[in-house]
């Protein structure tokens, strides 16, 4: 039994915190890096499968074009819902345990997706299938936030994301190829969503997260995995750093449940807030952009092949977008990067609704891409900071998960902008939306960048 600095013995607390914050990045890191980022990139392709699937689906069971907007309005129904209870799940299963169950989860249903019959079957496996997406997101951000020591923890949200986010055009591309087969072709693009479940092979790395065994009081169990990592590590770095001395335990003993109301207090209520707005504005300012600018295009006159084109050639700036997040995230405060990163896709987005010139439309929907997909990194990697381990999972899964179902609501809002007040009121709105969430950011949101102590990187070999 090891006793950490500072006197306090292993048994009362375990220093979590502290402990993992000094670990260089390891190959520990790297492989637990490669099964995030796996998640992640069948989230972005399984999130796309239905709009791939639904003009073959239209031809052969009759849908109506309104089906498939019900269908889609439910599916983020279903990611509210899962983000909600995904943050309970979290803080009662752990938090290594639930990413395991929820990824299984939306994989089995993108398998029965695969097996629907008509447009009910369907829709009620999408939404299952959404709920499990939703809240596999939730509980990988917040894994990664409590695995990853504080001085790169940003980066390497941004690099999982970088590799996630290739699941987008790669589940475009495989859908082109395979839709037009034949009659039945289309379900091989969901049989393809599901390969998520491939992800229990990483898992057998991945740790439970010390920090949640802590925060329950199982400090023998935080301490077990603690070591091991410890003797892995070193193993491949040599000696590590003394942690910084372990926090008094409190005399009140580990938290206990998380109940809902515990948002209303006023520790938890602002930051809640603040996240919950920036969730909504990003998801009816980017969803709003990629769900419809092929349709207003063509709308405008321009041929459906030459508007899927000109937006397929801007998703090649989503990679980039994560890649660019990754090399600021963890060099400059993240609110400031959020509010930046806002303000510039609101002008993007705004200049690309005001031109029908090909060129600035490829230049400017690449701009939007690559940008959004930054800021979405950096706000992955901001969420959890805002709160405490009592508070994390629950504030951020609600937070993530309203701003999901508030997309239920906005495609009737630019719906109602088109046909009232023509193609550029939809852009006038959605940059309108990405201020809105950069001015609520800058005056109420809560710095969170690390110390300077604590975003110097350990040094293998120092200390004893």
């Amino acid at each position: 039994m090891s006793t950490q600095p500072g006197g306090t013995d292993a048994v009362a607390h375990s220093n979590a915190t502290n402990r993992l914050d000094r670990l260089p990045v390891s190959r520990f890191h790297k492989i637990t890096l490669i099964g995030v980022a796996f998640a992640y990139f069948f989230e972005f392709a399984d999130i796309n499968t239905f709009a791939t699937t639904a003009p073959q689906l239209i031809r052969l069971w009759g849908v109506t074009v309104n089906q498939v907007a019900y269908v889609t309005s439910l599916s983020f129904v279903g990611m509210f819902v899962g983000s909600v209870v995904a943050g309970r799940l979290a803080d009662r299963w752990g938090r290594r345990t639930t990413l395991i169950g929820t990824t299984i989860w939306f994989s089995v249903f993108s398998m029965a997706s695969a097996l629907t019959w008509d447009i009910v079957s369907m829709g009620v496996c999408r939404v299952l299938t959404s709920a499990g997406l939703a809240a596999m997101t939730v509980v990988a951000v917040i894994y990664v936030n409590e695995i990853y020591p504080a001085a790169v923890r940003g980066r390497y949200q941004a690099y999982a994301i970088v590799l996630g986010i290739c699941g987008t055009p790669m589940t475009n591309l495989i859908a082109s190829a395979v839709v037009p087969i034949n009659d039945w072709s289309w379900r091989i693009v969901y049989v393809w969503g599901a390969l998520g479940i491939v992800f229990l092979f990483f898992s057998r790395r991945m740790v439970e997260s010390p920090r949640w065994y802590e925060s329950r009081g199982e400090y023998a169990r935080a301490e077990e995995v603690l070591d091991r990592l410890e003797r892995e590590i070193e193993a491949e770095h040599g000696t590590l750093p003394a942690p910084v001395a372990a926090p008094p335990p409190d005399a009140a003993g580990p938290p206990s449940k998380a109940p809902l109301r515990l948002l209303l207090q006023p520790r938890y209520l602002a930051p809640t807030a603040v996240l919950t707005v920036l969730w909504v504005t990003q998801t009816i300012g980017f969803f709003g952009y990629s769900s419809w600018a092929p349709t207003l295009l063509a709308s405008e006159g321009l041929s459906v092949e030459k508007s899927i084109f000109y937006v397929a050639l801007t998703t090649v700036g989503a990679p980039l977008g994560s890649l660019l997040a990754a090399l600021v995230t963890d060099r400059f405060e993240r609110k400031w990067l959020l509010v930046a990163f806002g303000l510039a896709i609101a002008v993007s987005g705004l200049l690309y609704g005001l031109t029908f010139d090909p060129v600035f439309i490829v230049a400017f929907g690449f701009l939007v891409n690559m940008l959004e997909r930054g800021y979405t990194a950096l706000a992955y990697a901001y969420s959890p900071e805002l709160f405490d381990i009592r508070g994390r999972s629950l504030g951020t899964g609600v937070a993530y998960g309203i701003g999901r179902l508030s997309n239920a609501v906005g495609p009737l809002v630019i719906v109602a902008l088109y046909t009232g007040t023509g193609y550029q009121s939809v852009f006038f709105f959605i940059a309108g939306t990405w201020t809105v969430g950069a001015l609520v950011l800058a005056v109420f949101g809560a710095r969170t960048r690390p110390s300077a102590a604590r975003r110097r990187p350990a040094t293998a070999g120092s200390g004893t």
